[in-house]
């Protein structure tokens, strides 16, 4: 007998984006209080947005990856969400594991996020170290973190 399949993300296409969106909404606007204005920019038009969907297809975790944005070779890692719904259920990790690899094939060896202290433990778990204090953003407590994507690193999927 065998358990539930595990999650999987793919990258997301311009069909997607209104599901993607509004599952940011939810979660950064109405759920945790950032300023609309704040929780979407500029940077989403270029950006590689993965999803991971739940068991009715419905966008449950996203998250976005902006390549060289934390220097040359090092992406920047963004609008990790997930539905509250799915929390500790391997959406977000199969969300993280599919923004590493578009990473990796866009030549990038580091990628860097601002993770908000609550889920600072998620990402050390798939290999982040923290760099520097913690700091606010966006009235969250935040945290800079990076992992490499070299081969045999902890944490490389």
């Amino acid at each position: 007998m065998t358990g539930p399949a595990r999650p999987t993300a793919t990258t997301a296409t311009a069909a997607d984006w209104p599901e993607v969106a509004a599952l940011r909404h939810r979660v950064f606007v109405l759920e945790q209080g950032v300023p609309a204005e704040l929780e979407r920019d500029d940077a989403d038009a270029t950006a590689v947005h993965a999803l991971s969907r739940d068991d009715a297809g419905r966008v449950c975790a996203t998250g976005r990856l902006l390549p060289d944005a934390a220097g040359p070779g090092r992406a920047l890692i963004g609008r990790m969400a997930a539905d509250p719904a799915v929390r500790g259920r391997g959406h977000g990790g199969a969300v993280l594991a599919a923004l590493h690899r578009e990473a990796a094939a866009r030549g990038q060896t580091e990628v860097e996020l601002h993770a908000q202290v609550t889920a600072r433990r998620f990402y050390e778990r798939a290999g982040y170290r923290v760099l520097g204090e913690e700091y606010e953003e966006a009235g969250i407590v935040h945290v800079t973190m990076r992992r490499s994507l070299a081969e045999g690193h902890p944490g490389v999927v």
